[in-house]
């Protein structure tokens, strides 16, 4: 029987979001009804809110959260009602020339559950990232539900679900930093921060952090940087070389998703460095690069999507972590909110005063 509970709409572009009755259908086959008890507000999610992703208007937004399985459809054997997790929005297909590889973090044929949540009018909500879930039950694939440790509290363990993961993977899948490794990182707000804990786990020597906010210059010390660079007073790229005797970093890891701040990791990196663009650019932004410097120096230029993790093997490695002390989920956490609260969390983002408001249910 179809429930109703409370969430968060977006209903326009630019509109103020509000809390909605939604209508959560019984789990088909392969879907289930997670019972959300956590989810962080994310720069996706305002990025959905203004249009900045696609105008399938209304959304019902949040995607980073943990929760409980309610109830689950037909075939499911991946989780079971009681089991705690946390959502995912790469719930890999298995059939796609990625997955067929061995390399399922590629896979762009990813599960979501095939039916409608609604408003009560019978509107079909668009949900973020597939999951919707700043609301207090939400419809999902099974596949979305990654089974963790239930020790760790929600409000920590949700924030695997994208920013924290995409910021981690980005250094130590994608970036693929190594011990002695000297590490930049572009834009020190939740996932450029993240990336900063990703290398130092994997034992970076020097981690530059680059933004031009002074307070998130002290939250990146606290969280790992070696030194830091204030790009509004200092010139990044000369201030980078500098630190890594002239050469340039071994990764760069660009954190904003702007051309300039990319231009900037491209030429910080050294000649035979890594650029990762982890950072979510708009559709009109361009980069304008000259061809030839593209081709006269060596190392890569990659994106890394969602910190090209595989949710079933990284997310219990992380808590594991954790666990054991050797990251810090909880560091991340600024403050927890109410569901009728996400306005004014977006409103915080956008002035810098937090790394992660956490919508607590």
């Amino acid at each position: 029987m179809p429930q109703h509970v409370q969430g968060v709409i977006a209903p326009g572009r630019n509109e103020p979001v509000r809390v909605e009755t939604i209508v959560i259908p019984d789990p088909g086959p392969g879907e289930a009804v997670v019972k959300i008890q956590a989810c962080g507000v994310c720069h996706t999610d305002l990025h959905y809110k203004q249009g900045a992703i696609n105008d399938e208007f209304p959304f019902l937004l949040g995607h980073e959260a943990a929760g409980i399985v309610e109830s689950v459809g037909e075939g499911v054997t991946e989780v079971e009602p009681g089991d705690y997790v946390i959502l995912n929005w790469r719930a890999v297909c298995g059939q796609c020339c990625a997955c067929r590889r061995g390399r399922p973090w590629y896979c762009f044929a990813t599960h979501n559950a095939k039916q409608k949540m609604t408003l009560l009018d019978g509107t079909e909500l668009s949900p973020a990232l597939g999951i919707g879930a700043f609301a207090e039950k939400t419809l999902v694939a099974a596949g979305q539900c990654t089974k963790v440790d239930p020790a760790v509290a929600p409000e920590v363990a949700g924030l695997l679900g994208c920013g924290v993961m995409a910021g981690i993977g980005a250094a130590i899948n994608t970036g693929n930093v190594g011990r002695g490794d000297t590490v930049a990182v572009i834009g020190c707000g939740g996932v450029g921060d993240a990336a900063i804990v990703g290398s130092r786990l994997a034992g970076a020597a020097k981690i530059i952090a680059v933004d031009i906010d002074d307070r998130k210059l002290a939250k990146a010390k606290e969280m790992g940087a070696t030194h830091t660079v204030n790009s509004r007073t200092a010139d990044a790229v000369e201030s980078i070389r500098e630190l890594t005797g002239g050469f340039g970093a071994d990764v760069v890891i660009e954190a904003v998703g702007r051309p300039e701040t990319y231009e900037q990791a491209f030429y910080a990196r050294d000649l035979a460095g890594t650029v990762v663009l982890v950072g979510v650019p708009s559709p009109e932004m361009r980069l304008d690069l000259p061809l030839l410097d593209v081709f006269g120096r060596g190392g890569a230029l990659k994106s890394s999507w969602y910190g090209d993790c595989l949710p079933s093997r990284d997310f219990p490695m992380l808590i594991d972590l954790h666990q054991q002390g050797r990251i810090d989920l909880a560091a991340f956490v600024t403050e927890t909110v109410g569901l009728g609260d996400v306005e004014k969390a977006f409103a915080r983002m956008h002035e810098g005063d937090v790394l992660r408001s956490v919508v607590v249910l």
